[in-house]
């Protein structure tokens, strides 16, 4: 992949072979943001886990004690006695077997987040090929089909976010802004670090968390070390 000019400057002012403590990664991510936008922080773990066997995915969902400073759009497929619930929590897109048809007929896919009650779930299935490659897809483990829809609304608009493996074995997370203070995304850091290892699928062998790499959006990745890893599983608030 070709970089530009000020992707290759920053990659020039620090050693992206060393790994370093959380906070002095973080701050180099901060420094290293090349563009003129608040850039998204985003995180790898690197896991050892093999993502053919359906019992070593590694799924859910965590909320951040800071938030990701992005707002988050959410849509809720629901009967109608759940619609006023839903919209009061400030759902952005509501609806039930109509909303579904409006989907196949096309309609735009304005949301971020998608939660339904599970008797709606007969009906959001056939958008399965629709949602499911834009991981839009409502499923119990990451708390998107729930009865409390008020409730899953209210945490996903507050800094509750879905994190899951790739299929080369990586999460790859949003984790905050460059605006961010730094004791702010070493916090956010913490929590989905714990969240991570607590993850940890039973049938996984041998070394769990190989590595983590942080980065703004148009930045570089700065490698965090991995002994300090366990240090933020104990921060997590």
């Amino acid at each position: 992949m070709r970089h530009g000019k000020k992707y290759r400057e920053a990659s020039q002012r620090y050693d992206k072979n060393t790994p370093y403590p959380a906070a002095q990664a973080l701050e180099l991510v901060k420094t290293l943001a090349p563009a003129k936008f608040d850039e998204t922080v985003e995180v790898v773990f690197s896991l050892g886990i093999d993502p053919r066997k359906a019992d070593q995915l590694v799924r859910g969902t965590v909320s951040l004690p800071h938030g990701t400073g992005k707002t988050v759009r959410v849509a809720v497929f629901c009967p109608p006695e759940k619609e006023r619930d839903a919209r009061e929590a400030g759902a952005e897109v509501v609806g039930g077997t109509e909303l579904v048809e409006a989907i196949q007929g096309g309609r735009e896919l304005d949301f971020d987040v998608a939660v339904a009650t599970p008797d709606m779930m007969a009906e959001v299935g056939k958008l399965g090929r629709v949602l499911g490659p834009r991981g839009l897809m409502p499923n119990p483990k990451a708390g998107t089909v729930t009865q409390d829809v008020a409730k899953a609304v209210t945490e996903f608009k507050g800094g509750r976010i879905e994190y899951r493996n790739d299929r080369y074995g990586n999460v790859h997370v949003p984790m905050g802004k460059v605006s961010f203070g730094v004791d702010q995304l070493v916090g956010n850091l913490a929590s989905l670090t714990a969240e991570v290892v607590r993850a940890k699928p039973a049938a996984a062998k041998g070394r769990y968390l190989k590595g983590m790499t942080v980065s703004s959006t148009m930045g570089p990745g700065v490698k965090v070390e991995v002994g300090h890893i366990e240090e933020l599983t104990t921060q997590a608030v």
